[in-house]
């Protein structure tokens, strides 16, 4: 029988596993993590899901590649609480020739409380605010998606430009129109990226200095040994 501390030390991992077996879905697959990045307890991981070097995943992440599938995800990026990742069943985008429900290229930043949902490309240097929606659409480098917009039906948006707060982009029209990004909201996106990117390591250091084969740290001494 587990003690008391080993079941509540069990509890607080993140929930990481192959997508269930389906009729549309036959094939499992483990997520494929660097075990340089963090996924912090409470978060969850599906699928045929890569995350790549120096990744944060805050604390109730769901990336859930169990229909939509595969997920990419690139180095330093940011995804903090709550942030949910799905993908519709048989919809992909093609990144270098090879099909992705969701490929999220390096140094992103997806603030607390945002969905992402394929199929859907976001390329790198790119910032999606608060409770913002990315679903069905190309967002290129450098964007800057502000809290609550709304991203989708197909729409293209290109380098550079600045989603306002609560703006919903559901027609090229509206994409061509946008803005580009402030000087203000690039600092800020390069404050948070700044910030963010110190935690997967600080976060590997305070949780263990020992890793399993899917990313996830443990502390590989005795209970004596943690004592002394």
């Amino acid at each position: 029988m587990k003690s008391n501390d080993e079941s509540a030390g069990n509890c607080f991992k993140p929930f990481i596993s192959p997508n269930p077996i389906t009729s549309f879905n036959p094939v499992q697959s483990f997520p494929r993590i660097d075990k340089t990045s963090f996924l912090s307890p409470f978060s969850s991981v599906i699928g045929d899901v890569a995350i790549r070097n120096n990744v944060y995943v805050a604390p109730n992440v769901s990336i859930r590649a169990d229909e939509g599938t595969p997920f990419y995800i690139g180095s330093n990026t940011i995804l903090q609480d709550g942030v949910i990742l799905h993908g519709l069943l048989n919809k992909r985008i093609s990144v270098g020739g090879k099909g992705y429900s969701i490929f999220i290229s390096k140094e992103v930043t997806i603030a607390q409380g945002a969905l992402v949902h394929g199929p859907c490309y976001i390329g790198k240097k790119v910032f999606v605010g608060f409770k913002a929606i990315v679903y069905n659409a190309i967002v290129q480098s450098g964007v800057f998606i502000s809290n609550n917009a709304v991203v989708t039906n197909g729409v293209h948006i290109a380098m550079n430009r600045f989603v306002p707060p609560g703006a919903y982009i559901d027609s090229q029209k509206k994409a061509d129109a946008l803005s580009r990004v402030p000087s203000d909201s690039k600092e800020f996106a390069r404050e948070v990226q700044r910030v963010n990117q110190e935690f997967p390591a600080s976060y590997n250091l305070l949780f263990g200095e020992s890793r399993c084969s899917c990313g996830v740290a443990y502390d590989s001494r005795s209970k004596e040994e943690q004592n002394d």
